[in-house]
């Protein structure tokens, strides 16, 4: 910080001045700083100036550079260069080129302005107008961005809002655009009036807030529309706009004109001038088109002035002043200029005046703020202090008085202070209070700011059918919040045709779509003041997946065929048919549909059932068909003892193949013959070892050569009930199996034997079901918004090949899957895309076969999509050696949810193509020394960012780096608070940073007084770039001359400091009167022997009564070594001393006169006369008696009475007739008979009579007072919370 009274250092050695340049022609703006390596910003209008083919930047060791490019009207204003904290100002004015055009009169008449009075005076940022301009160029072209202008290169902003102006009554709207395309999520953006005042509690009549997205250019606007602007509205704005990693704001102002009237239009536009440069070339701001004001013009030729009715003027006058008292003198001249005013001189004198004359309230002492923001349900107090202590005081609210109520209109009374309290403050407290106290009145206004909404549980992801009803469910952490429900960045409405709809059930909020359709697909948010939720709905295509088709049946004469299928709806429906024609169902054939399931059932079935059957589900195109085989029995008459034969349509010797679904019945009805009737044996073979082929039948010589791959145990099938069944006839034998399992899977043998022979038929059965699960699929490749699946085939298929695969993925914290694809994949690996980044998801997957889809597998290991983050920025390099190169960059702009790891450095010789690692792992750090390079070598660096994601794209620098030392001469750069002597007091300690420059690193030299640094006291730190003298404690030893040099082989340079080490002064010497007359004592002195090794400020002077020897100063900083005491009292003695002082501080002693001067008395004697001595005795009496009082139970309170007496009496103080002298809460103080009883806290037991008696020798007296305590109420109650004496503690 600089010292108090000198100028701040500035940065810059060379500061921008203001240029004219001619339309079309370049500009350049040189600045050049103190030290090489400072940031420099440039900027225009409150925004900063990056690279472009418009602007120019460019930076040589200690100068830099702005040129702006084929300069225009539109380039025309005020600009500004920024370096540390110092900031320098400068214009530039754009002249046309040179027109063969007539002069210009000096002051144009009003009708020759350009268009009306009206249109002249217009702002440039009211909407639908604009202020024509000689050069034809729009007033708003400030207020709107020129097409390709670059955008922010840091900020978010791609168009700030710029300042407007508007008249009483109209309406402007400012706009700010942000870029979205970097951005998940939609920004944040919170409008300011002031500092704190936040506009969205605002939103009404006056002042609304819009948002869009534009997804062409992928650009948010934000705008804040002002309706019917009044002149409070007159201010500073600011709008700020937040992301997840970024924050920017933008400051803006708002000026509000009053309705100017027709004859001030004409008056202002006549003394309207135009300045010339050149043949006839007209120079113009381009802030005011028209001209500017000839203030001195307007004074000397009078014969412009309008004369005006003086009536209709005051008032206007008197308002105008009112304007002018309470604005800043920054605004005089605006001010001055909007309402006509042209004697500048006379304003600010009359101005000056009534400053003067203005009066202080007499009614308050404080006033209230003029304006409180207080959140929702919080409390506040508004607190006044009042000049009169027993004045009454009124509240009022929106004009209306309030009265006292439970939680709004608290009042309290503390001495002069008068609070009112309102706790939990709603929506309805936001409004303008006063105070009113007799005449007087103050007023301010409280803004109840709403507590941001949060989201307590968010949305879920959602996949739907076209035409299903698809409904979005939000919880927020408070009732009746207002929300917003936006597709894709666009605010969703209520259409007329209904297709959304919004309910609210307390904290939960829903969004409904009755009919899906593909349009529907997108991402869905509902928005609130503290956050939003994200969900993505996907509608597809309705289709109809069959999980069970039917099959072919062969069954007998009078048997049941059961026709069944499954398919994925279960509201699904359908026709059956026959032939291609309906089948109309009767007491013979049945139709059920249960479910998913859908059966056909024919009981008793005849020849004329044999046919081919269908199911054809309705509204989908897609038909199940099956043919149902007739089986005749033969039986061919034989004589007695025919042998038993089984009579199949084909029972040859090889096995017949049977299939099942598991979960069906499986019933094998098998003929047969034989007289007499034969003996029908089941076995079921059990394998042992691999499962294969059933083993042909012994009597079968073709195949007995595959006999040896077999190996059975059979086990023989009786039971007449349960699961597994055998029921035999005379002419038949039925195996049953009620709901077939995979155990069931095997080859049957069925024997039949009589007397005559035997025999036998082999039949396989195959039992197919649905896969098994697969296992927990593996989740790699892991991207931005997508990610590589990977699964492994199901351990079994279910006996039928797997068709495909069905991926399902969730949010981790949900319970919701959603399906991703409707097509069955093939492979074994998919990549699923669409996902949110930084949201954590799980994989699981189904098998799908013929028969029907496999149960899920279980969820894959939980995984984040994260992509790398984005190239470093502004990579530089900063120093450069013979073996070493010094690098540094920024953070990349976009690092994502992934985080940001480190940094990886590589290098590569110029035209070579291996990169090699400049450091092993990764750094943190935004800066690196590269060692171990070789000297003289050309090699290009780069470096990338690393996140868990991996690296993300590379920044290499622009042109080959030389690995060699570059000699710089050694310069001291010696600040200029270290130019001057240094002062530093005693005991205080020294700090002298001096940067310097030089390569190779410079050689550091300190010198005192031409002699080295010697002792401890003193040390010398040195780094690379400066070097530091540090003394702990300084002493006055250490004043002196320092001498630092830096030397590089035989260059050196050098700087002189001066130190000054100072402390207090001793005191003066030999003090003595040397004269003493009347009243008046003359004293004189020597100077100090030491002055404190710096100036001596002066002397203080003081005396003190012999008696008292209480002191009083009489002169300070006196310069002389001599003085006179005046005005000293007869008769009284006096002693005398005296301080020297410095710039630290007065003598820790003072000279003092040893003997004291006494002041005589004049020659006259008085003799006084002889009075009869009087007495004046008198008994105690009060003056002051005590009152009743009624206090707050902890407040500490006093009671007061006066007495007197002489002699001096006695008091003593009683409660309910108990001496109160001996109890330690109670003190009592007695000063010029005024008596007080101090009692500490009081609780409500402290209330009762007290007393207090005096007593002297002449009698006594007393007096009481009654004492109320009343217990503590914490939000207050309908009385005053204490009186002018109860204080609290």
């Amino acid at each position: 910080m600089p010292e108090p009274g000198k100028k701040p250092v500035s940065a810059f050695s060379k500061k921008p001045r203001s240029v004219e340049v001619a339309a079309g022609s370049p500009a350049v703006f040189e600045v050049e700083t103190e030290r090489a390596g400072v940031k420099v910003r440039w900027q225009r209008g409150g925004s900063d100036i990056g690279a472009s083919s418009k602007y120019g930047l460019a930076t040589e060791g200690t100068r830099h550079t702005l040129t702006v490019r084929e300069v225009g009207p539109a380039d025309q204003g005020s600009y500004a260069v920024i370096a540390g904290s110092s900031k320098v100002k400068f214009d530039l004015k754009v002249t046309e080129a040179e027109k063969a055009e007539p002069v210009l009169a000096p002051a144009p008449a009003p009708a020759e302005a350009t268009g009306t009075p009206g249109e002249t005076l217009a702002p440039a940022a009211e909407l639908g107008e604009s202020a024509p301009s000689p050069e034809g160029s729009s007033s708003a072209a400030r207020n709107d961005p020129t097409p390709g202008a670059p955008d922010d290169p840091i900020g978010l902003f791609v168009m700030r809002p710029q300042d407007g102006e508007v008249t009483v009554g109209g309406s402007i709207t400012f706009s700010a655009r942000v870029a979205g395309a970097s951005l998940l999520k939609p920004p944040v953006v919170k409008w300011f009036k002031g500092k704190w005042v936040d506009l969205s509690s605002k939103v009404g009549q006056h002042l609304q807030l819009h948002d869009s997205y534009d997804r062409a250019s992928k650009v948010y606007l934000f705008e804040l529309h002002i309706t019917d602007a009044q002149p409070a509205f007159t201010g500073g704005y600011r709008c700020e706009v937040s992301t997840k990693d970024k924050f920017d704001c933008s400051n803006f102002n708002l000026t509000v004109h009053e309705a100017v009237g027709t004859g001030d239009l004409d008056l202002l536009s006549s003394f309207r001038r135009t300045s010339l440069a050149g043949g006839g070339r007209r120079i113009s701001d381009s802030h005011e088109d028209a001209g500017i004001l000839d203030f001195s013009s307007l004074l000397k030729k009078s014969s412009f002035r309008t004369p005006r009715d003086s009536k209709l003027e005051a008032p206007a006058e008197e308002d105008v002043w009112e304007i002018l008292r309470q604005a800043p003198p920054s605004e005089y001249e605006r001010i001055a200029f909007q309402y006509g005013v042209t004697d500048l001189r006379g304003m600010l004198k009359r101005l000056k005046g009534m400053r003067r004359d203005e009066k202080k309230s007499t009614a308050f002492q404080k006033k209230l703020e003029p304006a409180y923001q207080v959140s929702k349900g919080h409390k506040i107090r508004l607190t006044v202090e009042l000049a009169d202590p027993d004045a009454e005081v009124k509240w009022l609210k929106n004009g209306q008085e309030i009265q006292m109520s439970g939680r709004c209109g608290i009042f309290e009374s503390i001495g002069a202070k008068r609070t009112l309290t309102i706790s939990q403050c709603s929506l309805a407290d936001d409004a303008a209070y006063q105070c009113v106290v007799g005449g007087e009145k103050c007023s301010t206004e409280l803004f109840v700011k709403e507590p941001p909404v949060l989201i307590t549980r968010p949305l879920e992801d959602q996949l739907v059918m076209v035409g299903q009803r698809v409904e979005f469910e939000c919880e927020v952490s408070e009732e009746g919040a207002q929300v917003k429900w936006l597709k894709d960045g666009v605010e969703l409405t209520r259409e007329e045709t209904f297709k959304y709809r919004f309910k609210k059930d307390g904290r939960r909020h829903r969004l409904i779509i009755n009919e899906a359709t593909l349009e529907d697909t997108g991402h869905y948010a509902l928005r609130t003041s503290g956050g939003q939720a994200l969900a993505e709905l996907i509608v597809q295509e309705k289709k109809l997946e069959v999980y069970q088709s039917i099959a072919d049946l062969t069954v007998g004469a009078k048997d049941q065929a059961v026709f069944k299928c499954e398919v994925s709806d279960e509201n699904v429906r359908g026709v059956w048919l026959k032939n291609g024609k309906e089948l109309v169902p009767d007491s013979r054939i049945k139709v059920s549909h249960i479910g998913r399931v859908h059966k056909l059932t024919i009981d008793d079935v005849t020849p004329a059932d044999e046919a081919d059957y269908s199911f054809v589900p309705e509204g989908f195109a897609c038909n199940l068909s099956a043919k149902l085989h007739f089986m005749e029995v033969k039986i061919d008459f034989v004589p007695r003892q025919e042998p038993p034969k089984i009579h199949l349509d084909c029972p040859g010797r090889i096995p017949d193949t049977i299939v099942v679904v598991a979960g069906n019945k499986l019933r094998l009805d098998v003929p047969i013959s034989g007289d007499p009737a034969p003996t029908v044996i089941w076995q079921k073979a059990i394998t042992q070892g691999n499962k294969s082929p059933a083993r042909p039948a012994p009597d079968a010589p073709e195949d007995a050569g595959d006999s040896d791959e077999w190996v059975f145990d059979k086990k023989l099938l009786c039971e007449t009930e349960g699961r597994v069944r055998v029921e035999t006839t005379k002419d038949r034998s039925i195996f049953t199996v009620e709901g077939a399992e995979k155990e069931d899977e095997g080859v049957y043998t069925v024997t039949v034997k009589n007397p005559v022979g035997e025999d036998r038929v082999n039949l396989t059965v195959k039992v197919i079901d649905v896969p098994d699960a697969p296992a927990a699929p593996k989740v790699s490749n892991v991207g931005e918004d997508s990610c590589t699946v990977q699964w492994e085939p199901p351990a079994y298929d279910g006996g039928q090949p797997v068709l495909g695969y069905i991926l399902e993925r969730k949010k981790k914290k949900s319970y919701r899957w959603m399906r991703l694809n409707f097509d069955l994949i093939q492979e074994l690996s998919h990549e699923a895309r669409r996902m949110i980044e930084g949201v954590v998801y799980e994989m699981r997957v189904y098998a799908v076969n013929a028969i029907g889809m496999s149960r899920p597998s279980p969820a894959s290991q939980p995984f984040m999509p994260i992509g790398p983050p984005s190239e470093p920025t502004h990579l530089a390099v900063e120093d450069v050696s013979d073996t070493t190169v010094s690098l540094k960059w920024r953070p990349p702009e976009r690092v994502g949810a992934g985080g940001l790891d480190g940094y990886s450095v590589e290098y590569c010789p110029e035209g070579g193509s291996e990169w090699v690692a400049a450091l092993r792992g990764l750094t943190e750090h935004t800066s690196i020394l590269v060692k171990d390079l070789p000297t003289g070598a050309r090699l290009l660096f780069r470096v990338r960012a690393h996140n868990m994601a991996g690296p993300g794209a590379p920044v290499t620098t622009t042109e080959p780096v030389t690995v060699q030392e570059i000699l710089q001469r050694p310069r001291l750069q010696l600040p200029r608070h270290l130019r001057q002597t240094i002062q530093k007091k005693v005991r205080e300690p020294v700090n002298l940073l001096i940067p310097f420059q030089g390569k190779p690193r410079p050689q550091v030299t300190w010198t005192k007084e031409g002699q080295p640094l010697a002792g401890e006291e003193v040390s010398v730190r040195n780094s690379p770039t400066d070097t530091i003298l540090f003394i702990r404690a300084a002493r006055r030893a250490h004043s002196g001359t320092y001498q630092v040099t830096v030397r590089i082989e035989n260059m050196e340079d050098k700087a002189t400091l001066v130190l000054q080490v100072v402390d207090k002064p001793s005191p003066p010497q030999d003090l003595r009167v040397t004269e003493a007359w009347g009243l008046n004592v003359a004293l004189e002195w020597k100077p100090p022997q030491d002055d404190g090794n710096t100036e001596l400020w002066g002397y203080t002077v003081q005396k003190a009564d012999k008696k008292t020897m209480e002191w009083f100063t009489v002169l300070e900083h006196y310069r002389r070594t001599h003085c006179v005491v005046p005005e000293l009292i007869i008769g009284n003695g006096y002693y005398f001393r005296v301080f020297s002082q410095n710039m630290v501080g007065s003598s820790d002693t003072a000279a003092t006169t040893k003997e004291p001067v006494f002041i005589p008395r004049p020659g006259i004697t008085y003799e006084p006369p002889d009075y009869k001595a009087l007495d004046f005795s008198e008994a105690p009496s009060f003056t002051q008696p005590l009152v009743n009082r009624s206090v707050i139970a902890g407040y500490t309170t006093m009671l007061c009475c006066a007495v007197r007496g002489s002699p001096k009496p006695k008091i003593s103080w009683f409660k309910n007739g108990l001496d109160l002298g001996e109890d330690a809460r109670f003190r009592m103080f007695s000063k010029q008979g005024v008596l007080t009883l101090e009692i500490r806290k009081p609780c409500p037991f402290d209330g009762g009579i007290y007393v207090c008696r005096a007593t002297n020798l002449q009698g006594e007296a007393q007096c009481e007072c009654r004492l109320e305590v009343r217990a503590s109420r914490r939000l207050g109650g309908h009385n005053d919370m204490a009186s002018s004496s109860a204080v609290p503690q």
